[in-house]
């Protein structure tokens, strides 16, 4: 293979059955490849640095793949464009180093939840959103999210069923910002993530906020490594992959 390409790549993820290819279902990355092989005439492994689930959303997703084309960097992103559906957009498309991984060159990605507290939800943007009526208790949020800074096991908040050769992770940075109009932005940037860990940690600081648990119960749950004790997971519309870095 003489190419090596990188994608930045932007999608909706509300009409996918998330980023991995699978049999008889419609995801991301089967519809990047389709049209890389439509372009290119070759059959071809598109390497994500990681997946999102089903309805999760992406700005920053990097994927990479090796091809013997000799269309450019700028002809296959305008290509690309071209092929594919609206609400999957391929932001940069960049030739590598050819030993280039998207998943294993990975140092950190930065993912962001976004809920709306308010009497009503909102009608245009709901796909990207959870709407939570009752008021929360935004600085009981942000002592908990506090506390799952630096190294921890966050075992407990693992996704059942889908375990890991270890689930320690490094959370590098955690704020919890309201905007003034009810919504609420959640970012946590991380040097990995277990399946459903965003998704469980937001479903935690929701107990919080609501007041079923206190803010410092975040550093009982981490030590538990029990799945049980921590929060529901949340909805998938409300996550974002934002940025991977490199």
């Amino acid at each position: 293979m003489d190419n090596n390409f990188k994608l930045t790549i932007e999608y909706d993820g509300t009409n996918y059955h998330g980023w991995q290819r699978q049999v008889n279902e419609r995801t991301i990355q089967k519809e990047i490849e389709k049209a890389i092989e439509k372009m290119t005439r070759e059959k071809i492994i598109l390497t994500a640095s990681g997946r999102t689930d089903a309805g999760v959303h992406a700005i920053g997703q990097v994927a990479n793949f090796k091809s013997n084309t000799r269309i450019g960097a700028q002809d296959l992103q305008n290509g690309l464009n071209s092929i594919l559906p609206n609400d999957i957009v391929i932001h940069k498309c960049e030739a590598v180093d050819q030993n280039f991984h998207a998943r294993y060159d990975a140092k950190s990605k930065r993912y962001r939840y976004t809920i709306i507290n308010r009497a009503r939800p909102n009608a245009i943007g709901r796909q990207y959103v959870w709407w939570i009526k009752s008021p929360l208790n935004i600085e009981a949020m942000r002592e908990a999210i506090l506390l799952i800074l630096g190294e921890h096991d966050f075992k407990a908040f693992e996704g059942a069923g889908s375990p890991r050769s270890h689930t320690v992770r490094h959370i590098h940075q955690a704020t919890l910002e309201p905007d003034g109009t009810g919504k609420l932005r959640i970012e946590i940037e991380a040097n990995g993530f277990l399946r459903f860990m965003v998704r469980n940690i937001v479903g935690t600081l929701a107990m919080v906020g609501a007041g079923k648990l206190a803010a410092d119960d975040i550093a009982l749950i981490l030590n538990s490594k029990d799945r049980k004790y921590a929060g529901a997971t949340c909805p998938a519309q409300g996550l974002c992959l934002m940025q991977v870095h490199y």
